[in-house]
């Protein structure tokens, strides 16, 4: 059964993600990426454009397939060895949440819809993941 999953990362850093392939959330956690499973779909919400800046962007910005179910490290060098996830990148659109709203079942009918999204990757359900596929023109 497939599960759909949005992972919390800056929109630089889901670029870096897409041009290379592959999925790191929560800094480099393996136990987020060990939840998915191959077949299973990643959407990328980024509440910012940067990781270190304060520019907002709040948008959905990536969806693809995972293509394995084993999270590996991989050496970035300077001491940081994050996990990763292969992901087949599929075609879209970058989408804003803030039409979404009130309609996705996670942030509808709160003023904290940020709140969910601390939490840096969660499961989401088939519908919301077909309004948001609609939205990102998928």
């Amino acid at each position: 059964m497939i599960k759909y999953w949005i992972g919390v990362v800056s929109r630089q850093h889901v670029l870096r993600g897409v041009k290379g392939g592959f999925a790191q959330v929560c800094h480099g956690k393996k136990a987020p990426l060990s939840r998915m499973k191959q077949g299973d779909i990643l959407i990328y919400y980024s509440p910012k454009e940067s990781m270190d800046g304060n520019e907002k962007c709040q948008k959905f910005t990536a969806l693809g397939k995972v293509m394995s179910d084993k999270p590996y490290a991989f050496d970035m060098g300077g001491g940081f060895i994050p996990y990763r996830m292969d992901i087949d990148y599929l075609q879209c659109k970058e989408a804003s949440i803030l039409p979404l709203l009130e309609v996705l079942s996670f942030t509808q009918g709160t003023s904290n819809w940020g709140m969910k999204f601390r939490f840096g990757m969660f499961e989401i359900s088939k519908a919301d993941f077909d309004i948001i596929a609609e939205a990102m023109h998928f």
